[in-house]
């Protein structure tokens, strides 16, 4: 979504938040190019579905005066903790600089309404563009294109959903704790902390980090029942479901 007509100019990062990756990064000295910052979180599975669309722009048009950041707010108690956004960072391979803001000082500066959450701000550091939320990529790379002032092929989408012609269903709303029982989705999340396994729908998945877990994936948007175990030295904090491209009645496990 483009910026209102209003400048809104870039509010500075607080000198006491900790950096993950990198020294201090200041905003006022990133003006002269364009910067795209990112609220995530490592636990959540719209954050980790958004962050290769993320890193590949940070790839594509960082030689080209794109810089990246990504503010950290934890939306659960595993990633809380610097250690574990740090071991996340070097997990997810992310080279940009990442920020923690675990008191969401930063979230309330920019006024923030959700994860994932993108702000694209100008070589001036006036808001040129924003988007809350998983999708609009292509308009995203577009608005990098045009501060950049370079033209070529926008990335093609990495799913069936994230093509802005899908049709999408209402998937089922995210739930506390460990979940059983019916839903309709394209994929199924859990958000797990500590060492052992678990079993989802008959599947068995090794748990050896906090984080979000893809248990379940179907090619669209199905009607099904999860059937979930969490296994002795683990905890699971939510069970979240992503959304499914709409192909007609489907019901049943892929």
């Amino acid at each position: 979504m483009r910026a209102p007509a209003k400048q809104v100019f870039a509010p500075e990062f607080p000198v006491f938040l900790r950096w993950v990756n990198v020294p201090r990064v200041r905003m006022d000295r990133e003006r002269g190019h364009p910067v795209l910052l990112e609220f995530w979180d490592f636990c959540r599975p719209s954050s980790l579905r958004t962050l290769p669309y993320v890193q590949r722009w940070y790839e594509r048009y960082g030689p080209a005066g794109l810089q990246v950041i990504g503010v950290h707010c934890p939306g659960f108690p595993p990633s809380i903790e610097l250690d574990a956004v740090r071991a996340a960072v070097a997990r997810l391979q992310i080279a940009y600089p990442v920020l923690m803001d675990p008191e969401f000082e930063v979230w309330r500066d920019y006024g923030n309404a959700g994860w994932p959450a993108r702000y694209l701000w100008d070589a001036d550091g006036t808001l040129f563009e924003y988007h809350y939320g998983e999708g609009a990529y292509d308009e995203t790379e577009r608005a990098i294109q045009e501060l950049l002032g370079v033209s070529r092929e926008v990335l093609a989408p990495l799913r069936a959903e994230d093509d802005p012609a899908a049709r999408l269903c209402p998937q089922t709303e995210d739930q506390p704790g460990a979940y059983n029982g019916p839903y309709e989705a394209g994929s199924v999340w859990v958000v797990l902390d500590g060492v052992g396994t678990i079993r989802a729908s008959g599947r068995e998945i090794v748990v050896d980090h906090p984080g979000a877990y893809l248990v379940v994936e179907h090619p669209e948007h199905r009607e099904d029942v999860l059937d979930l175990h969490i296994g002795s030295g683990v905890t699971c904090h939510a069970t979240c479901f992503s959304p499914g491209v709409y192909l007609g009645s489907a019901v049943g496990s892929a």
